[in-house]
């Protein structure tokens, strides 16, 4: 993969919507837990401030000191929650942020031009890739059928549609 910036912003999760009056919010986490939350304080370059997360039956529920009230816990619905690339964890040869590879062009093993990563899908039996092919059709591939450490991407052809 091409070299990364350090200063590119990198979410780890989205404000979903409010959670009661008092300014608290739900959040969809992108991150493996709440403990890679836990770890950052101030999110969007210092926009919002986290005071406090806790486990919720479908992500977490948040409060920041910035969001006060219900009015702007729903006026942040859809804010993404970034840090920047330096604030994270170093990452061992194999391994990936999935914001490395959303746009990664894609080939076929026998040289068949594919189009782009779209997206990454985590299902319990393993990670799935989409790509988007430059017609706007899309297909998907087991993360075993593709070797994301150069660019292009090199997907195994018999997993082309």
């Amino acid at each position: 993969m091409a070299e990364v910036d350090p200063d590119t912003s990198v979410p780890l999760a989205v404000i979903t919507g409010a959670h009661g009056v008092t300014g608290e919010v739900r959040i969809k986490l992108f991150c493996d837990s709440l403990d890679s939350l836990k770890q950052h304080k101030a999110y969007n370059g210092g926009a919002l401030t986290l005071k406090k997360v806790k486990p919720h039956k479908m992500g977490a529920i948040a409060r920041f000191s910035e969001i006060t009230d219900r009015n702007a816990a729903e006026a942040a619905r859809g804010t993404e929650l970034s840090v920047p690339r330096s604030a994270l964890p170093a990452l061992d040869d194999d391994e990936f942020y999935h914001i490395d590879i959303i746009g990664l062009r894609c080939v076929s093993d026998n040289g068949e031009e594919l189009g782009k990563v779209f997206a990454i899908y985590e299902f319990g039996a393993g990670d799935v890739i989409e790509i988007e092919r430059a017609s706007g059709k899309k297909f998907m591939i087991p993360i075993g059928a593709i070797d994301m450490r150069s660019d292009p991407a090199i997907v195994k052809a018999e997993f082309v549609e």
